[in-house]
Parts: C-alpha cells; sequence; structure tokens
C-alpha cells in the first residue's frame, strides 16, 4: 500500500479522498491556489504544496506545477478527484513516466472514452448498442443535414471531445441545421479546443441512468447497480438516486452486464461510471466517465462500498476480493448538490462570504462538503460547495429524510439550490417517479407550502420568545425596583433608629 499520496483537486472531493486515506494510514498531500491557502482540504492534509495564481490553468490544470509537487513532497501516487485533470490522458501518461502511480484508469482507455466518436466506434465493435447516429466527425453543413435525414429528426449535434452540457444543439428540421452547427461549432472549439461535431438521434423524454462499474488490474470487474442522474438543468445534474424508481431486477442485470461488457472493451481499470439514455424501456450506451463521479455516495450508501478506497486499492494493485453476487443494494439513497446558485435568478452563480453554516444531523444524513465560516465563494471555480446524500429504507423514507435535512441546512452568505431541490423534493411527478431529463424546464421553483409553513411556525415561536424574554425582564426589573425600594425604607428605618432622641 502506499505511503504518500497527492490529492490534485480541491473543494470537498479533495477532502473525501484525504478523509478515506487518512482511514487507510496514508498521509496526504494537498495542493491549492491562492484563494484556497484556508480551505478545509489544506488543513486535513498532512503537507500543503501552494501552486502560486488563483486561474485553473495556472493551478489545478497546471500538470508541470503538480507532478514538481508530487516530486517535491514523496508521493508515491496522484489521485485527481473528478473534474480539472481527471480525464486527461495527457496528464495520466505523465504521472505513469514520471514514476507514479496514477490512481485511475489506464491512459488509453481515458483517451478512448474521452472522445465520444472513438468511443461510439468502440461500442460498436463490442456489440453495445448505442444511441442511433453517425460515428465520423460531421465535415461540413451540408454532411450534418445528411447525418440528420439518415438518423431521423430530431437530433443532437454534440461536440466530439465534449462534457458539461457544450456544445450541445437540438435541430428539430433542417431549416435549424446551419445556425445550429455553427454554435455548436465554435462553442465546443472555445470549451475543449476541438470543434468536431457529430450526430445523435434525439429522444425527447428520455431518462439519464448511469451504471458504476469496478475493475481491477487482474481482470475482475464488478458493477454497483445503477444511479438515477434525470433531474438536470443545462445538462448540469441537480438530484441522483440510487436505485432508479423504473428499472426493475432484470433490466438491472442487463444494464449492470452491458456496462462490463463497454468497459472491457477499452481494458478499464479502476472506477468508473457507463452513462445510459433509457427511454420507453429502452436504454442505450450515452458515454463513460473515467473518473470517481460527484454523486458516487449514494452507490456507497446503498452498497456499503467506499468507492475512494476501492480506487486506491486497486492503484495499489490489490484484487478486489468479492463477486457480483456478493453485492446487494440496500435501501435507498438521494443526493442533492449544493451550489452556490441562485435558482430564483436562473441559476447565475452566488458569491459572497459564509457568515454562518447549519449543518443536518440525524440517522441516514450524510453532508459532503468544504464548507466554513469566513469562505469566500467566488466565481474562479466551479459553484458546488458540498453534497446532502440521505439513505432510508425506501424511497418514500429517503424523500421525506432529504427534505427534512434540507430544511435544516442553513447556508448564510450566499444563495444555494437548495430550495430548488425542496421544490422538486415535494413534486408530486418526482415522487411519483414520473419524470426525465427535461422535469426542469418551466418548473416552478417557488418554495413548497410546507416549508413556507414552517417559516411561519418558526416566525410565531421566536416571536413568543421575544414576548418571554420582555416579561421576564419587565418581571425582573420590578423585583429589583421593589428590592430597591424596599432597601431604601430598611436603610431609612435603621438611619432613624440610630440617631439619639431630640436629633443631631
Amino acid at each position: 500500500m502506499f505511503r504518500r499520496i497527492l490529492v490534485a483537486h480541491r473543494g470537498e472531493i479533495a477532502l473525501r479522498v484525504i478523509r478515506t486515506a487518512r482511514e487507510m494510514g496514508i498521509e496526504c498531500v494537498a495542493v491549492h491556489s491562492d484563494l484556497d491557502r484556508r480551505a478545509l482540504h489544506v488543513r486535513m492534509a498532512h503537507v500543503a504544496v501552494p501552486l502560486e495564481g488563483n486561474a485553473p490553468g495556472q493551478t489545478y490544470l497546471s500538470m508541470d506545477k503538480i507532478l514538481a509537487a508530487a516530486k517535491a513532497t514523496g508521493a508515491e501516487a496522484i489521485h485527481p478527484g473528478y473534474g480539472f485533470l481527471s480525464e486527461n490522458a495527457v496528464f495520466a501518461r505523465r504521472v505513469v513516466d514520471a514514476g507514479l502511480v496514477w490512481i485511475g484508469p489506464p491512459p488509453g482507455a481515458i483517451e478512448v472514452m474521452g472522445d465520444k466518436l472513438k468511443s461510439r466506434q468502440a461500442m460498436q465493435a463490442a456489440g453495445v448498442l448505442a444511441v442511433p447516429g453517425t460515428a465520423e466527425p460531421l465535415a461540413d453543413i451540408e454532411a450534418a443535414v445528411a447525418g440528420a435525414e439518415e438518423v431521423g429528426y430530431p437530433v443532437a449535434l454534440k461536440a466530439a471531445a465534449g462534457g458539461g452540457g457544450k456544445g450541445i444543439r437540438v435541430v428539430r428540421k433542417p431549416a435549424e441545421m446551419a445556425t445550429a452547427f455553427r454554435t455548436a461549432s465554435g462553442e465546443a472549439q472555445a470549451a475543449f479546443g476541438d470543434g468536431r461535431l457529430y450526430i445523435e438521434r434525439y429522444l425527447d423524454r428520455p431518462r439519464h441512468i448511469e451504471a458504476q462499474v469496478l475493475f481491477d488490474a487482474h481482470g475482475a470487474g464488478v458493477h454497483l447497480f445503477e444511479r438515477e442522474c434525470s433531474i438536470q438543468r443545462r445538462h448540469q445534474k441537480l438530484i441522483e438516486e440510487s436505485p432508479s424508481p423504473v428499472i426493475d431486477p432484470d433490466q438491472r442485470a442487463s444494464m449492470g452486464a452491458t456496462a462490463l461488457a463497454a468497459a472491457r472493451a477499452v481494458d478499464y481499470v479502476g472506477a468508473g461510471s457507463v452513462e445510459f439514455l433509457w427511454s420507453g424501456g429502452e436504454f442505450f450506451f450515452l458515454e463513460m466517465n473515467t473518473r470517481l463521479q460527484v454523486e458516487h455516495p449514494v452507490t456507497e450508501m446503498v452498497t456499503g462500498k467506499d468507492l475512494v478506497r476501492e480506487q486506491i486499492r486497486i492503484a495499489a494493485g490489490e484484487p478486489l476480493g468479492y463477486r457480483q453476487e456478493d453485492l446487494r443494494l440496500s435501501g435507498h439513497s438521494i443526493e442533492v448538490r449544493i451550489n452556490a446558485e441562485d435558482p430564483s435568478n436562473g441559476f447565475l452563480p452566488s458569491t459572497g462570504t459564509l457568515h454562518n453554516l447549519r449543518a443536518p444531523g440525524g440517522p441516514g444524513v450524510r453532508l459532503d462538503t468544504s464548507m466554513y465560516r469566513g469562505l469566500e465563494v467566488g466565481t474562479n471555480y466551479d459553484p458546488l460547495l458540498g453534497k446532502l446524500i440521505v439513505w432510508a429504507e425506501d424511497r418514500a423514507m429517503a424523500i421525506a429524510r432529504m427534505c427534512r435535512a434540507l430544511e435544516e441546512l442553513n447556508v448564510g452568505g450566499v444563495r444555494t439550490s437548495a430550495p430548488a431541490a425542496l421544490s422538486v423534493l415535494n413534486a408530486d411527478a418526482f415522487r411519483s417517479g414520473d419524470f426525465d431529463t427535461h422535469f426542469l424546464d418551466g418548473f416552478s421553483l417557488e418554495a413548497p407550502r410546507h416549508r413556507e409553513k414552517l417559516v411561519a411556525a418558526v416566525a410565531v415561536v421566536f416571536r413568543r420568545h421575544l414576548a418571554q424574554r420582555r416579561a421576564l425582564a419587565k418581571s425582573a426589573a420590578d423585583r429589583s425596583s421593589w428590592r430597591d425600594r424596599g432597601r431604601a425604607m430598611t436603610s431609612d428605618r435603621v438611619r432613624r433608629a440610630s440617631q439619639p432622641e431630640g436629633g443631631a
């Protein structure tokens, strides 16, 4: 096992990795920008190395600085977290070439699955059914029109090297293709340095469901069931849960087997997520995330497996030590992302200084966060402040527990996505499981009635409390006044009694 690892990330995921590593007896090296010098992951690590600057390109995306920090501190391995360099095949190769261990999949697997066209081609070769579409980059607008006619409208133009919802445009008729092509290609070029596009059939009411997989370096692999990730806005997930309310045991086994086949097609090692679009009872391969997912805690809650521990064990060469039949789903888990965003204003970023933080607690409640009082929240990095996760015996109980936990949560100083999540959790369609990836389109994000009642009730109690305090203060003042008057009268009697008759 490793003696020391470097965590090449920040925020709650850096803390998440450090906590598990410490439990395993592994020392951790943190890296940080100037803005993050007081961050919790810096305080929790055994050693911290400053990456001078604040822009991601100067700090958490600087391969040279991170590799130099690993060498200077004697780290034996690098854990990339998620985001930043976690799916960068060039960085993974540089880590290995530097004589360090990359706590992630082989660079070749990252390269194939990170390119949407290469991954589609690999899946076709492996017999994995993907969303119908083109497998080659579109040469121009005319090729896009021809591809759309072959696939059938509506279609989605998608960036070949994309992610995070960038470089995607829906085209419903040929007249829309030219504008959509230029816009999507330009956005992809700006975001990824690669303007190549391809076409997929656009499913009007799909669900986004993904399967977690683990592979060791000895050829053994398992899936840890599925996660429902359909509650999204602008292709960014807000609420995730496991298991999915629409997947039955037979389809769960089929989806898991498909995910394992997809990973084996690229000789996968480590933790990864195979994403599917589900529609009308069918599911299609969408892409594979060659890293730990933000929503990995819900899988941990229903399986009892620490996925970070498994990543580190696998990277150290240890076998999985269990088989598919050894894994069981237990209960239901839901995760809500707490983002520094204003839901009432189109989820625009919210900035400020955290002056208050009240964390929820109780059975089955977990808060993965890097928040602390005094934290300066800006726009330099991702708006994710933390994740609230709950577990309960069934889905209805998990929803009730999450609602209670969200009502307890208080983040003072910035607006967060928590009220939006609470509105979703109280929607009849969500509770019944009848939703898709477009659920938030036009959804009202007003506070639910029971929350308004709770606020009103708290206000009543607070007013009563103030009234009682005033009454007690007045009573104490009255008693003090009577005591003072009594003392004065007693003092006067004593003074007069002590005087000789006839006066002084």
